[in-house]
């Protein structure tokens, strides 16, 4: 008889997810969406699909491993929904490089990214960096959102991300690039004071 790994076939048991399940797909989602409301509505929707879907579950992966896949196709559906809406024009933000001729393209000074060595090198103050990248995620316009938590959080390829978004590839880095200033400014006025 043998017994190896790859024989082990895991089984549903739907009567414990939100026991065993509910906190931490509640923190993931809530870690994409920075919404308590969204993130609760997002793994009930897990659940409901994951016991409407209970009969295409394999038992190749653990519930957990399939309840968080399910989960990430919401997230995606979600932020696929919400960039629908209405962009903030690009002018809303500050820009943080010089226009001029010759030095087009340099820091202003004033915008030039901070020194983050001794910040980020206090294991204490992990806790906290979380806690403020969770708020200048949240005051990014939805749709810089979405392309970030999705290419860059969950790591999904560019061709996926436009898809699902609904943007030119070009388009997705201008967006990914804006979100990434306009989060690296943020997060040096809310933690590095």
């Amino acid at each position: 008889m043998n017994n190896s790994v790859s024989d082990t076939k895991y089984k549903l048991h739907p009567e414990g997810w939100v026991d065993a399940h509910g906190d931490y797909l509640y923190n993931f989602a809530w870690s994409r969406v920075q919404s308590k409301e969204t993130a609760e509505d997002l793994v009930q929707e897990t659940f409901i699909s994951a016991l409407k879907g209970s009969v295409s579950f394999r038992g190749e992966s653990s519930e957990l491993t399939w309840l968080l896949s399910i989960l990430k196709r919401k997230i995606i559906d979600f932020y696929r929904k919400k960039s629908t809406k209405k962009e903030f024009a690009a002018a809303h933000f500050s820009k943080p490089f010089q226009d001029e001729d010759g030095m087009q393209g340099h820091w202003i000074m004033e915008r030039a990214p901070k020194d983050w060595q001794q910040e980020t090198h206090a294991p204490t103050r992990q806790d906290e960096f979380q806690d403020i990248m969770a708020l200048c995620l949240s005051l990014l316009p939805e749709k810089w959102r979405a392309v970030f938590v999705l290419k860059v959080m969950e790591e999904i390829n560019s061709d996926e991300v436009c898809k699902e978004i609904g943007c030119s590839a070009s388009n997705l880095w201008v967006i990914l690039h804006r979100a990434r200033l306009k989060l690296r400014e943020c997060i040096e006025i809310k933690w590095l004071k």
